[in-house]
């Protein structure tokens, strides 16, 4: 079986496994540098249902600072589609996860406990997203997994750094 498939593919994937009484758990995010705290979140999202698909933000749409994402889309995906709890990965074409959320239709949207508090979320991209997946009968759910952080890993061993970014952080730590 092909892991990491388009979302056109993914969608009519999804559409089939439910027609069957099959439950789908949808994970999304950027996942720059794929560490301990992301697995863990997949294989207790893994728990909540039959399939688990995990969508990949476009390196075009990554906000997350100065050369980032350090690796790329296909990178990213690959690693995710080598775990053994990961059913499908696919490419997110869209900027964000509402459109994704109401393409795919899962049962549930998974998201780490991080995202819990909506209003710690400058962007309030988590409340769309929670009304999305609401609107098309599902529901999210946040993972109780220890948090980890790709930025903050990255921003500590100043990982794919210039001399001078790396001069600057140094200078504000």
């Amino acid at each position: 079986m092909k892991k990491i498939i388009s979302i056109e593919t993914l969608a009519k994937t999804i559409s089939k496994f439910k027609a069957r009484g099959k439950k789908i758990v949808l994970c999304h995010g950027v996942f720059d540098l794929l560490h301990i705290g992301h697995i863990n979140h997949f294989k207790e999202a893994k728990k909540l249902g039959d399939i688990l698909v995990v969508t990949v933000t476009q390196d075009k749409f990554v906000n997350k600072g100065p050369n980032r994402p350090i690796f790329s889309l296909n990178t990213r995906m690959e690693s995710i589609a080598a775990l053994k709890d990961i059913d499908y990965v696919a490419p997110n074409m869209f900027s964000n996860a509402i459109q994704l959320i109401k393409m795919l239709k899962p049962n549930i949207y998974c998201k780490g406990k991080d995202y819990k508090n909506y209003n710690l979320d400058a962007t309030n991209q988590i409340k769309k997203e929670a009304l999305a997946i609401k609107s098309v009968g599902g529901k999210i759910i946040h993972t109780e997994t220890e948090l980890f952080s790709s930025s903050k890993i990255i921003n500590q061993t100043n990982i794919n750094l210039s001399n001078e970014q790396k001069s600057f952080i140094n200078k504000i730590k």
